[in-house]
């Protein structure tokens, strides 16, 4: 009878010990565990840590809370102002009710995909290329709120939505850069003519400066030449000074005409030999004889 008993205990306790490893199910914090009951919902899903099932009756699908980084394929499409490009984004989300992920939609990643991919595509119709290469948060914004708007049906929310990259063709890449380029060569000569306007205000305010004070030049003179003389590899030739040059002029000039000056030259006027004085020649008109008279 005692033998009967300790085998009977032993039977129930290792089909029970078989119960337990059958319907045990860990759940990791990351995780919320939906519990299908003979394929209807069975209440709230199974918080994290260690949870029972009844095994061939309940079902148990672990569903993934972590944020999931998925990349979106490169889109190409025709911006608004027809320009062809090749957009690829990012998209960051996570679900926040794991039954709706697992009953409303069939594959909540699949269809999250598919969702961004016709979502980018639709924005690069409605931008412009400008818009896509400089105002990029903008579009990161709208393209959150297409997809953001069927995702939350899904149990599914979109954290951050990024376009990573915009790819160009070459026709249109050397087009911009001929832009830019012409646009800096612009911009050059705008500041070269504003330096030059602003350097012949100054030249002209120090022309008259040192037409007031003829000295003046001579210092500048002065200073050219220590700016010259500071470099060991030149010949120095030093010029005039200005003072002794206008000196030389008046020189060479000689001093202006006075009484004596004018004596001599009528004496000069004297010496020299008088020239005979050539007769006149007159020619006479022949008289003609008067009218007959009748």
């Amino acid at each position: 009878m005692i033998q009967e008993l300790v085998v009977v205990a032993a039977t129930a306790g290792a089909a029970a010990m078989v119960y337990v490893a059958a319907a045990a199910r860990v759940v990791k914090q990351y995780e919320r565990g939906v519990v299908f009951r003979l394929g209807r919902l069975r209440g709230a899903p199974r918080t994290p840590g260690f949870t029972m099932v009844v095994p061939g009756v309940d079902h148990i699908r672990k569903v993934n809370m972590q944020i999931v980084t998925m990349p979106v394929p490169a889109q190409e499409g025709i911006t608004r102002d027809n320009v062809t490009v090749r957009v690829d984004a990012v998209v960051y989300f996570k679900v926040v009710d794991a039954a709706s992920a697992i009953i409303q939609v069939e594959d909540y990643r699949f269809a999250v995909s598919q969702m961004a991919q016709t979502s980018l595509r639709s924005i690069i119709g409605k931008s412009d290329l400008d818009d896509l290469l400089s105002n990029r948060e903008k579009l990161n914004q709208g393209l959150e709120l297409m997809i953001d708007s069927p995702a939350v049906e899904w149990g599914v929310t979109i954290d951050r939505v990024e376009i990573k990259d915009v790819s160009l063709p070459d026709t249109m890449k050397r087009s911009m850069a001929r832009q830019a380029e012409a646009d800096r060569e612009r911009r050059a000569r705008i500041i070269n003519a504003d330096a030059e306007l602003q350097a012949s205000r100054k030249l002209a305010e120090a022309a008259k400066e040192m037409s007031e004070q003829p000295a003046a030049l001579q210092l500048r003179l002065l200073q050219t030449v220590v700016a010259v003389a500071a470099e060991k590899n030149s010949t120095l030739v030093l010029p005039f000074p200005v003072e002794l040059l206008r000196f030389l002029e008046r020189a060479q000039a000689g001093p202006p005409p006075g009484p004596a000056h004018q004596q001599s030259q009528q004496s000069q006027q004297s010496r020299e030999p008088s020239q005979p004085s050539q007769p006149r020649q007159t020619s006479e008109i022949p008289s003609l004889p008067p009218p007959p008279t009748e």
